[in-house]
């Protein structure tokens, strides 16, 4: 049977939590064992169960939120707060449905005697491979507080980095956004009125002006399919990209566009460095390190590189600077850097610093870009107007010149 109980620690915290026992006396012996002092004790029936655990399907687990739960773990963990008190004591501050969903799930799953990081590897949507192997071996090593302490700080610079490319993005985007309205605007009301003026008139304008109105008049006939096509477009593409091959589809058109692929290329090395630095330093050996980091680095070529360097190289017994100087998809630098590293012993240091420098490298590159597309969008734009405005102007001009 499963108890759902509220007791008060030796400090006099009030805590509340479930637990797994024959009976109530059992429960409340199980309680004086861990110097608790029950306040209430309730039997949850099984309808209750069930939508404990269903909480977490249906609520959406951000970045916030495991920032959030790893800064507060890692801090409890360190002041020498036990792990199961440090769950029950979040449980009770958390307000955020799917996180208390998590923390009652995780809080069961230690009760019946399973490991910790069980729990998350359930939930592979919102905790990735590298996530829970971190945890595991923070778990067998007794280091779960400077494990939870790496992951809070990793999860704090991907939304930092995050947040640099939409901030990056917001002016091209609204300008390219604006400059869509208005064409559309001019294609499909202007023009046809200009048109119908010419004809109406019986004045034939020059051919250029003529496929000017053409297409205008073709807009503004079937915008409606136009825009619809356009929508089935975006909500294909945000579809395709939920699925591994549309994801993987998506990935080759954006590695293929010459700007995107670079920026594209440096996140995966601040990636596989970043995360091979966490790593080893949670004490992962090397070879399930690389595998694990070849899943997460996406981008095809250095994935294939990793898998080879782990098994093709160290596998057959190779150093790791010899294995990665067999791979051409990494740069000559981090292939040194990690030779070098090798030999003095501080691989996880000097990845870390690499990292760092790649994550400035990402933050230029995307500005530079950003400062790239900005003129280019301005003179597409110029032309297209240009273009629309000598269609007007010239059959204009030619039809006063004939008075």
């Amino acid at each position: 049977m499963l108890f759902h109980y509220t007791a008060t620690t030796a400090d006099n915290h009030t805590i509340e939590g479930n637990q797994e026992a024959q009976s109530t006396a059992e429960l409340l012996a199980l309680l004086s064992s861990r110097n608790l002092k029950p306040i209430t004790v309730k039997q949850v029936k099984e309808a209750e169960r069930r939508s404990n655990h269903s909480g977490l399907l249906h609520t959406a687990i951000t970045v916030n939120d495991k920032i959030f739960l790893t800064k507060y773990l890692s801090i409890m963990l360190k002041v020498g707060i036990d792990l199961f008190q440090a769950i029950n004591i979040l449980i009770s501050d958390f307000k955020q449905p799917g996180l208390r969903a998590l923390l009652t799930e995780t809080r069961e799953s230690l009760e019946a005697g399973r490991p910790f990081y069980s729990t998350f590897a359930n939930y592979p949507r919102y905790f990735s491979n590298v996530f829970v192997n971190l945890v595991k071996a923070g778990e067998a090593s007794g280091n779960l507080d400077n494990v939870f302490d790496t992951l809070s700080l990793n999860f704090a610079k991907e939304k930092e980095l995050r947040g640099k490319i939409r901030a990056a993005l917001v002016y091209p985007m609204m300008l390219f956004a604006l400059s869509i309205l208005i064409l559309l605007g001019l294609v499909t009301f202007a023009l046809p009125k200009l048109a119908n003026v010419f004809t109406g008139s019986g004045f034939n304008p020059p051919a250029f002006s003529r496929i000017v109105f053409g297409v205008g008049g073709f807009v503004n006939s079937y915008i409606w399919v136009i825009l619809g096509g356009g929508i089935l477009i975006v909500i294909g593409l945000i579809v395709a990209s939920r699925t591994s091959s549309g994801l993987a589809m998506l990935n080759r058109i954006l590695l293929a566009t010459p700007i995107i692929k670079n920026i594209k290329y440096n996140l995966a090395i601040q990636r596989f460095a970043s995360t091979l630095s966490s790593l080893l330093k949670a004490g992962v050996p090397i070879l399930e390190a690389l595998r694990i980091t070849a899943d997460t680095v996406g981008h095809p070529d250095l994935q294939a590189s990793l898998e080879r360097i782990a098994n093709q190289g160290l596998a057959h017994g190779l150093t790791l600077g010899d294995a990665f100087r067999r791979e051409t998809s990494f740069p000559a630098v981090v292939t040194n850097l990690v030779a070098i590293s090798e030999k003095a012993g501080h691989l996880d240091e000097i990845l870390e610093t690499l990292s760092r420098f790649y994550e400035s490298e990402i933050d230029s590159a995307i500005k530079n870009s950003i400062t790239f597309i900005e003129p280019i969008l301005l003179l597409i734009i110029g032309v297209v107007i240009g273009t629309i405005a000598l269609a007007i102007i010239v059959p204009i001009y030619q039809l006063v010149g004939k008075f």
